[in-house]
């Protein structure tokens, strides 16, 4: 190195760090700064606090407090203070899809059934950041937003546009396309008109006042006026908002629950024609999946018969309600595959002769024949005419046919017409459907897009295509199952299909399958209920057909639906003694043993009444073993008793018409009570038939008890296999929730004993079996688990939140129920992965959080919070809280607190001492840790009260004391149900949290961000409904709540320091839960508090990362931290950014600099100034604190090698 020159030498070498330091050290420590500060007690000793620890923030409350806003109204307020109307409780009224709502004719309805019909019909609970869109963390450019802002905007279309493509057309054929065309076919002044001759072009019109003196501003106002006419109120945002990765500060709005509905099809049924007509058909859809081997829709019945063939029937039938005369129906398929095929079964009226005999006409005779056959085909009609007038009420099968669904579809997305018609004849021999699609090259393509995947099987955007169906197979009498149907689907799609070796029965169906319109009119649900818009209801309906999805969805129930299929499947009558051979089940609902009790809950197929009190299987001719393929729908009655059942009674129809021969003749009878130990049965039975019918009371017994006296078919084996399947969003279908329902229910009504499977739980042991059903809902099956997840969400935490009384005992659940929601919300996280954002908050409780979840009722059978009612405006002391507390929270107790009531010392013997012990202190002078929740007067957090605090707890003592009366009778008198208190759920979810360990301290800190979201939501209802969210915020929550609260913030920042190395993906999602929660509680607590909070946080992780060598992945923690937290709405508010408190200690000339500059603590020594306009100082980083933070951070990463 080259040797230093002499003047060089004499330079000063101080660096800028050490500069800093010293003006630091001159003017940083002053006393006038340290008296500003020393606001709410809290001094800063240290003359300076080096920039990597973080220094104690201003008690922000007690500032504002102290120094009354000098500005009275005007924008300038609104950046020193919140808006009074911050936070809003809304309660909107959920959209109801139907003109009626979908709620139980009964009004009798048992608990559960009311709870349920409560959960889908009442309003969302929404707490509202009015001004949260003023954040970094909101999206103004949603994707729904968008579509709203492009409603009715017309679509442009440019020449340029519509000019062929550059790539597919040589300049040759290009010049030749351009000199073909006619100048009628060019507008004038277009790409093309250059190469016309202008002599034949027509001239422009002229343009009026051309050449006019105009004043300059007289065209400037035209020009802004015509700007102005037509224009979007939002142009620019119309614009797609570019690709870029969500802001780590941005939490959607969850998704409102809705009703699921799959990718939905419009199917509309054109005609049906056969060669002959000579007697009605009637025709069903239904779609299946081969794969999964499941009927994956109810059945949709159409009638396409001519009014000539309907009144052959007339006598049978009775007026026909307009929803069964249908043809066209919306189909849901939540899995689309290339194994569904949309299935067509025809029936006809029986008729003597099996199922061949009655096909043949079909097959022999031709329409272009008719003449020819004409004395043939009117014996057949004179035939069909006698069989309609005897035996119209019974059906058999007839034919079916099927479509390859996918291949329709893609197909006709490939096509570039906009409706396709394709002709579809399954039996043909001139190649198939799909063969012939395959000779387009496109369609080839479009193909291997379909099969590449289920995920490709788009049903929402292909075009409409018509159908012709012109083959159908006769039904096999002894194929009817649907075993049979799926070997026969599966041959359809092989190219040597067995089928088509068969003879067809040749027929014209015509069928248009287009995607479903988002809005269509005139529909009804599958409970034919009519969805908005319905303008007219005589107008012919579409229906909605119910789908049974190939595999479980996951979606929580937000609808009422109840309704139960019977699926008769086989009858075996081979051993039966006597004649039985043409047979058909009569199905009935009913509700008590005598004849007159069938309920008319059956829904009509097509052309009849909307309900009977009937139905009939199809009759398979001379068949002592058939097998059915029929669907019975039934509407189920919201409260099931021990008598309602369903009854199957089985007919002899006799064919011939013979002479003291009745029409049916009774051959056997069987049923399935509805309810077993008040669970509702469902499933596949396989039931003995009785010969007679069944003696009294037979109803509540099951058909395989051996009834004395009674001849059963076959020594009471089973002979009829039926299976019955519900759609039900009251009956769980699992034992285990059904299990937790009915014991909660029965603690709401005080019923005992309780009736579970074969237990009779009584009172006594009535505890233990509510908390091994509380630990049992992990084993429920996740499906039903998710249908009924907010009823059971909503259990779970009034059990929390009001501890039954049993035997008079008072039972603490809180631990239980905290665990069992931990679990069912990991379940959920585990495996529903693909329903989670970015910060892996899973949809469905999200959804939860934000719309149902409110603070449940006060007292039993009450209405739930909300406007208008009670809304809990009275709360009492948390009780039963537990004594267990880890020592290392060291939180500020003053002495020991019972598990009960922390302002009751020491422990109570009993849960009885504890009840006496409550209502014993009703008047107890408890100055120091008083809790009273109902308003604005409880001593401020972190302050002893004053004389006038006391004072008032004087008077409220006083109040409590008149009441303790009324209140210890009616407690007294509940002492055997619900106690008539209740806890706050925000105060028992954070005790629970903070004493927790093991498991469930793990699974609730997997799953944070719930409990967070749930315990700011508690908090905002609680202030909601004690009118406290006017109220000053030191006042509004009580110590022992904020000791929880800070206990548990401490130590889940000590497990993001400890395990953020081995649990990074669980570690990230913990610290922004964290900051989220930190950042709702800006809005709603004690400020000075919260940024307390956030210290201890930033604290922890700050001498983690400066202690480690490689501290970038905990660093990029901290910042993520910190920029949510500073997303907040009133960030400038919070930084205190006019305040009178320091001289100006900003880092750049601003506006509070300015505004300090003209206050009196502004100091008059010139050097300060200048040092602090330019200085990180402590008073600047206390007083503006989060930006302190900020900057504190740049300043470390700017210069990493500076002492402090």
């Amino acid at each position: 190195m080259a040797e230093r020159r002499a003047f060089a030498q004499k330079i000063s070498r101080t660096v800028a760090a050490e500069v800093r330091k010293q003006i630091s050290g001159q003017y940083g420590g002053s006393p006038q700064l340290l008296k500003n500060l020393n606001i709410g007690g809290s001094v800063s000793h240290h003359t300076t606090v080096p920039l990597t620890e973080a220094v104690d923030p201003v008690d922000l409350e007690e500032y504002l407090n102290t120094h009354p806003l000098a500005v009275e109204s005007g924008p300038l307020r609104d950046l020193l203070e919140f808006p009074r109307d911050d936070i809003e409780v809304v309660y909107t009224p959920r959209e109801c899809r139907t003109l009626v709502s979908a709620v139980p004719e009964e009004s009798e309805m048992d608990p559960h059934v009311r709870d349920c019909v409560r959960s889908y019909t009442e309003d969302w609970a929404i707490v509202n950041r009015k001004y949260h869109k003023l954040g970094t963390g909101f999206n103004p450019n949603t994707l729904d937003k968008q579509k709203e802002r492009q409603k009715g905007l017309p679509k442009q279309v440019f020449e340029s546009d519509e000019a062929p493509d550059g790539n597919s057309y040589q300049d040759e054929q290009d010049d030749l396309k351009r000199r073909s065309m006619s100048i009628d076919d060019t507008p004038r002044g277009s790409w093309a008109c250059s190469i016309f001759d202008l002599k034949n072009s027509l001239p422009d019109a002229l343009l009026p006042n051309l050449l006019d003196r105009t004043p300059n501003e007289e065209i400037d106002h035209h020009n802004e006026d015509q700007r102005k006419s037509s224009r979007h109120k939002e142009l620019f945002a119309l614009h797609p908002a570019p690709d870029e990765e969500e802001p780590i500060e941005r939490l959607s709005v969850p998704e409102v629950p809705k009703e699921h509905f799959g990718q939905r099809l419009l199917v509309k049924c054109l005609s049906l024609k056969f060669e002959i007509e000579i007697e009605p058909i009637f025709a069903s859809l239904a779609l299946y999946d081969v794969k999964e081997k499941k009927k994956i829709s109810e059945n949709f019945y159409f009638d396409l018969n001519s009014e000539q063939m309907k009144g052959m029937l007339r006598p049978h039938v009775p007026p026909a309600a307009i929803s069964t005369l249908a043809r066209s129906a919306i189909f849901s398929i939540t899995y689309p595959s290339q194994d569904v095929f949309l299935v067509i079964k025809l029936e006809k009226v029986l008729q003597q002769g099996d199922i061949g005999e009655c096909a043949e006409p079909y097959m022999i005779f031709k329409e272009s024949d008719a003449a020819k056959n004409k004395e043939k085909l009117e014996k057949l009609k004179s035939q069909a005419e006698q069989f309609c007038q005897r035996l119209g009420k019974y059906r058999m099968p007839f034919a079916w046919t099927a479509i390859h669904l996918m291949n329709i579809v893609s197909s006709a997305g490939s096509l570039e017409r906009d409706s396709t018609e394709v002709e579809v004849g399954t039996g043909e021999r001139k190649g198939s459907w799909s063969e012939r699609r395959n000779s387009s090259i496109v369609g080839r393509r479009s193909l291997e897009r379909t099969t590449s995947g289920d995920e490709a099987c788009n049903l929402s955007s292909f075009r409409p295509a018509t159908l012709t169906v012109t083959n159908f197979f006769k039904q096999e009498g002894d194929r009817l199952s649907d075993e049979d149907l799926y070997k026969f689907l599966a041959d359809m799609r092989r190219p040597s299909s067995v089928l088509r070796r068969l003879r067809p029965i040749t027929a014209q169906l015509k069928i248009d399958i287009s995607p479903a319109p988002e809005n269509p009119h005139y529909c009804l649900t599958p409970e034919l209920l009519q969805v908005k818009l319905y303008p007219d209801s005589r107008v012919r309906p579409t229906r909605e057909i119910l789908e049974f999805p190939a595999r479980d969805v996951y979606v929580p129930n937000t609808t009422y639906r109840n309704l139960l299929y019977v699926y008769p499947q086989s009858l075996n009558f081979a051993n039966r003694q006597g004649s039985a051979r043409n047979i058909t089940v009569k199905v009935q609902f009913m509700y008590g043993e005598d004849p007159s009790n069938a309920m008319p809950v059956i829904f009509g197929k097509s052309s009849c009444p909307e309900f009977s009190k009937e139905a009939y299987t199809a009759v398979v001719y001379h068949n002592r073993s058939p097998d059915f393929h029929e669907e019975i729908k039934i509407r189920l009655p919201a409260t099931l008793t021990d008598h309602h059942h369903l009854l199957f009674t089985f007919y002899h129809v006799s064919c011939q018409q013979k002479q003291n021969t009745p029409l049916e003749t009774p051959v056997g009878y069987t049923w399935i009570p509805m309810l077993q130990n008040g669970r509702l049965k469902t499933g596949q039975f396989c039931l003995p038939v009785s010969l007679e019918k069944p003696p009294q009371a037979y109803s509540v017994l099951s058909p395989e008890v051996p009834l004395p006296g009674m001849k059963w078919v076959d020594n009471h084996k089973g002979v009829f296999n039926v299976e019955v399947v519900a759609v039900s969003s009251l009956h769980t279908q699992d034992p285990y929730l059904d299990k937790f329902f009915a014991l909660v229910h029965a603690l709401d009504e005080h019923m005992f004993p309780v009736r579970i499977g074969d237990m009779r739980i009584m009172e006594n042991n009535l505890e233990n079996e509510l908390k091994s059903s509380i630990s049992a809902l992990n084993s429920s099956q996740l499906e039903p688990v998710v249908r009924f997840l907010h009823l059971l969400l909503d259990k779970l935490i009034l059990l929390v939140v009001r501890p039954p009384v049993i035997a008079g005992q008072i039972v603490n659940l809180g631990q239980a129920s905290f665990e069992a929601m931990a679990s069912i919300i990991n379940r959920l996280h585990k495996n529903l992965d693909g329903n989670q954002d970015q910060h892996g908050r899973n949809s469905l409780l999200a959804s939860y959080i934000y719309y149902v979840f409110r603070l449940p009722n006060t007292y039993p059978n009450s209405p739930s919070p909300g406007p208008g009612g009670l809304g809990g405006s009275v709360h009492y002391a948390t009780m039963a809280r537990s004594a267990v507390r880890p020592a290392s929270l060291n939180l500020n107790r003053s002495r020991s607190l019972s598990n009960s009531n922390p302002d009751i010392s020491g422990t109570p013997t009993s849960p009885d001492d504890e009840v006496r012990s409550i209502i014993g202190t009703k008047g107890l002078d408890r100055s120091n840790s008083w809790v009273n929740t109902g308003g604005p007067k409880a001593a401020p957090w972190g302050s002893n009260p004053s004389p006038s605090a006391e004072s008032t707890q004087a008077t409220d003592r006083s109040c409590n004391r008149m009441s303790s009366h009324t209140e210890t009778s009616s407690f007294l008198q509940t002492l055997t149900g619900r106690l008539p208190t209740k806890k706050l759920f925000h105060e028992e979810l954070a005790l629970q949290w903070v004493v927790c360990s093991g498991s469930v301290r793990e699974a609730a800190l997997q799953q944070a961000w719930f409990f967070f979201e749930l315990m700011v939501k508690s908090m905002v209802h609680h202030l909601y409904f004690a009118d406290k969210l006017d109220a000053a915020r030191k006042n509004r929550f009580p110590e022992r709540f904020m000791d929880d609260v800070s206990a548990l913030v401490s130590t889940i920042a000590g497990d993001i320091v400890s395990r953020f190395q081995k649990d990074t993906e669980m570690v990230e999602r913990l610290n922004t839960s964290l900051a989220f929660f930190l950042n709702d509680l800006l809005s709603i607590m004690d400020r000075g508090f919260v940024f307390a909070l956030i210290k201890t946080c930033y604290k922890q992780v700050s001498s983690k990362v400066y202690s480690l060598t490689n501290p970038s992945n905990l660093a990029s923690l901290k910042l993520d931290f910190l920029r949510i937290i500073c997303s907040h709405e009133h960030y400038v508010t919070l930084n205190l950014p006019c305040s009178l408190l320091t001289p100006p200690a900003s880092p750049s000339p601003s506006v509070s600099s300015a505004t300090s500059q003209s206050s009196g603590f502004s100091t008059n020594v010139q050097d300060q100034k200048i040092a602090n306009m330019f200085e990180l100082s402590v008073p600047f980083r206390q007083q503006h604190y989060l930006a302190g933070l900020v900057l504190t951070e740049l300043a470390v990463i700017l210069d990493p090698d500076a002492e402090g």
